[in-house]
């Protein structure tokens, strides 16, 4: 079975003080077949190299933006990753197909509690929803979009033992991306990635 390469760009701007994402970038390291970039930790002065990201996403299959939540959106690093690296006529516009047929989703944390999150709730938007953006982002570049994989009351998952069981969730969903498991079509229509690893699972 042919291998898939999995690209995570981490936006984290004191990845030092996470007790979330520093867990989830280590693991992603360890694991055969995924690339795991600290955008902050590259480049601290956010002077990007445009080839070198442009080239990073030719040579991956699946491509995860992993970040905290900030006021609804990314950390600024990857708006200004967007914005430069992808450039009409590399990964948009006539005849631009740099990108067609990736896969794209979003590994996040939030501090509110996952109710909060719902249109009747006090952020009034499902988390799907708020990344309507990078649906769209997606869509505009020829990507296949999927939900995202969320992790709600971050600041308290130690204590409540969610992070070790989102830990779990994270590497038996990469391992599936790396092995081309991943039921897309499926998967598309789910609010939330986290829904599908039983059935990743089952079918191990």
């Amino acid at each position: 079975m042919a291998k898939k390469k999995v690209l995570i760009l981490l936006a984290h701007p004191s990845l030092h003080r996470s007790a979330v994402n520093a867990p989830l970038f280590k693991q992603a390291q360890k694991i055969n077949g995924v690339t795991a970039v600290d955008l902050y930790y590259e480049y601290p002065t956010f002077h990007i190299d445009i080839d070198k990201e442009q080239q990073r996403l030719l040579d991956h299959d699946v491509i995860i933006f992993q970040f905290p939540l900030y006021w609804y959106s990314t950390p600024a690093i990857l708006k200004e990753w967007q914005d430069l690296v992808l450039e009409y006529g590399f990964s948009y516009g006539e005849d631009a197909t740099a990108l067609h047929g990736k896969t794209f989703f979003c590994s996040l944390s939030a501090g509110g509690k996952a109710e909060a999150y719902q249109s009747d709730g006090y952020n009034h938007f499902t988390i799907r929803e708020l990344l309507n953006p990078m649906e769209q982002m997606a869509s505009l570049n020829g990507m296949i979009y999927l939900p995202p994989f969320a992790l709600f009351e971050s600041r308290a998952a130690s204590e409540t033992g969610h992070l070790q069981q989102h830990l779990a969730q994270w590497q038996i969903l990469l391992e599936a991306l790396v092995d081309d498991r991943v039921d897309l079509r499926r998967v598309q229509k789910l609010q939330k990635l986290n829904q599908y690893i039983d059935d990743i699972i089952k079918k191990d």
